[in-house]
């Protein structure tokens, strides 16, 4: 693959969340403290956590988050959806790395060839490049990741249009070969229900969040398509929930949910939000 720039510049830093590294770094970590999670049954798999601006969501990505304080992964697997159209169903960053004010994060180049090859392979499908992207779904996990986890690491980071199980389950199960033995994080991004009123979000939210609870990737997909729970990244969610079981993950918690109505006072049309840990052995 070729990189049309070595460094993707942030195009939402100093909007979606601070662009100050101190007050960022603060704010995170404010989220995180605040956030209190029950006894994890095993090692985390996988986190799944909310993307909107951190005044909206930032608390309940706290709770994701706060699962993996001080944890220890050689690269971590973001998943999410992408907002801007493209035909593709799967998509990756033209950029060697990201940036966000709290440094650079380097893309695994090496990993990224091998689910190129491995999805080709099974499908014949490709991971195409994306530059000059806007997309915000996949960044606003970064600082999170950042501030929690001990060490520097490497980042998968991944795009998804597709929403039928049958690619989704295949890109899944791609991803989870490459990543077999391997020290990573695997991340969904995604929000809940958009815009219906706080009664509705919640009846919606729940229903989703009880198929993520359940582990079922199939169940998130229909929900999504039957109209009966709504998921914005339920392609990402699908995918991590079908490579986490292939790497070894058993349970999910859910750990939070609430609505944009606790920030905005607006209980007639409310985005959700939630957090959830997959945890293995």
């Amino acid at each position: 693959m070729k990189f049309l720039s070595p460094v993707r510049p942030s195009p939402i830093a100093g909007s979606w969340y601070p662009g100050d590294a101190a007050v960022l770094k603060s704010t995170v970590k404010e989220y995180i403290d605040t956030a209190s999670v029950p006894g994890l049954p095993g090692k985390v798999v996988g986190l799944i956590s909310p993307h909107a601006g951190y005044i909206y969501s930032g608390p309940t990505a706290g709770y994701a988050y706060r699962c993996v304080v001080g944890a220890d992964y050689d690269t971590v697997v973001v998943i999410s959806p992408l907002h801007d159209y493209r035909p593709e169903p799967f998509l990756t960053t033209a950029y060697e790395a990201y940036a966000t004010p709290m440094g650079k994060i380097s893309v695994d180049q090496k990993l990224l060839s091998s689910l190129e090859e491995a999805l080709a392979k099974k499908t014949g499908l490709q991971i195409v490049p994306h530059a000059r992207d806007r997309e915000h779904s996949l960044e606003i996990q970064l600082p999170f990741l950042q501030f929690a986890l001990v060490k520097p690491f490497t980042l998968l980071p991944l795009m998804v249009r597709e929403h039928q199980p049958g690619p989704l389950k295949e890109f899944a199960f791609a991803l989870a070969e490459i990543l077999k033995g391997k020290n990573v994080l695997l991340v969904a991004s995604t929000d809940l229900s958009h815009f219906f009123t706080e009664e509705q979000a919640n009846h919606l939210d729940g229903f989703m969040l009880e198929q993520i609870h359940q582990f079922s990737p199939e169940g998130v997909l229909r929900a999504e398509e039957e109209g009966t729970g709504s998921a914005c990244g339920n392609g990402a969610v699908a995918v991590v929930l079908w490579a986490a079981r292939e790497l070894g993950g058993k349970t999910v918690t859910i750990l939070h949910h609430t609505t944009s109505a606790e920030t905005t006072g607006d209980r007639s049309q409310v985005v959700g939000y939630g957090a959830a840990v997959i945890c293995g052995d």
